[in-house]
């Protein structure tokens, strides 16, 4: 889903501020956050985002495609603009899976560097938890022990174990599973999705999931009632616009609202009824994710049955503002800081 500039909270740009940014480029999306320190958090100065498909057939070639790569570089040439205009002082641009496993992944990072002049550092999956980690811990509820924090991206599936008995949470364990909305609607398609092969995508979600619960024994957690679930991810804002019938996506109605499994269940049964037009024409879909939505909507029935916590609270955030808390923190700012 390409989330406009109007989605967030825009501010003019102040006369003497520094301004910082963040560059996520994932498997399916390009984002950029642009913002200033504010009281209490910072404020957002300029946002984009598009849908790039980099990883599009990646699980297939083992490659980027020529096609991919020039999508992606025609997004990122907007961003540099972006960063130009708003005279940013700092900048990380972090690339994830779709880079991490390609093997022209060097030659498409040269290829933005000479055209676009932004460089740009693949991260491994270690640094990509912290950052969803940094970018969702004011979501957290300090009262719980425990907290299983989850992201589904394009080409991977980001699991976090997170302890909160401490100040700060912290990363008890994570995994990076192979599989996102891109990969899994390249292998199973995502157009005509039947009963069958939704809950086909779904039990190989199940399956990728059966180590990281017995190794933290997260079940035994759920059972004591003393954890939470946090998700970061298209699928899970997605799902939410849905579940609020909204009639165009609002981060501001969707960021840190609480869905219980039954409105989770209703919100994937409905789209699962309705075809590709029917997903395309949704206000929260659109075209450009019609054909991935389901993918990610069988990837959070796995993480939901397996792990049946009672209440699933939403997150609009992730890498890019874990980027910005870095990043101002580095320059003397609080490092757990909110949107303004």
């Amino acid at each position: 889903m390409t989330v406009s500039i109007a989605s967030f909270p825009i501010a003019p740009p102040p006369a003497h501020s520094v301004v910082y940014a963040a560059l996520d480029l994932g498997t399916n999306n390009c984002r950029l956050l642009v913002a200033r320190p504010a009281s209490g958090g910072f404020r957002v100065l300029d946002a984009f985002s598009r849908i790039v498909r980099l990883g599009e057939g990646l699980a297939r070639t083992g490659a980027l495609s020529d096609a991919a790569m020039d999508r992606t570089i025609a997004a990122l040439a907007v961003c540099a603009q972006k960063v130009r205009s708003r005279r940013v002082d700092h900048l990380r641009a972090v690339a994830t899976e779709a880079c991490r496993r390609a093997s022209n992944c060097g030659h498409f990072l040269d290829r933005v560097r000479a055209e676009t002049g932004l460089e740009i550092e693949t991260i491994p999956a270690s640094e990509e938890a912290r950052l969803v980690l940094a970018g969702c811990g004011p979501l957290l509820d300090p009262h719980a022990a425990r907290a299983l924090l989850f992201d589904i991206g394009g080409g991977s599936t980001e699991l976090l174990w997170v302890g909160l008995e401490g100040r700060e949470p912290e990363m008890l364990g994570y995994a990076s599973l192979p599989m996102g909305v891109v990969t899994l609607a390249d292998r199973y398609g995502g157009r005509e999705v039947s009963p069958d092969l939704y809950y086909a995508m779904r039990d190989e979600a199940t399956s990728a999931l059966a180590l990281f619960d017995d190794e933290h024994g997260i079940s035994d957690w759920i059972q004591r009632g003393r954890m939470q679930m946090l998700g970061s991810s298209g699928t899970v804002t997605t799902l939410a616009g849905v579940h609020l019938e909204l009639p165009r996506y609002n981060r501001s109605l969707v960021d840190g609202i609480v869905l219980d499994r039954t409105s989770i269940d209703a919100a994937s049964d409905r789209l699962l009824a309705m075809d590709y037009a029917g997903r395309a024409a949704h206000p929260c879909i659109g075209p450009e994710r019609a054909d991935l939505v389901l993918a990610g909507c069988a990837i959070l029935s796995a993480i939901t049955g397996r792990w049946p916590c009672p209440r699933l609270r939403v997150a609009d955030r992730g890498v890019r503002e874990g980027i910005l808390y870095g990043l101002m923190a580095r320059n003397g700012r609080r490092g757990r800081m909110g949107r303004t």
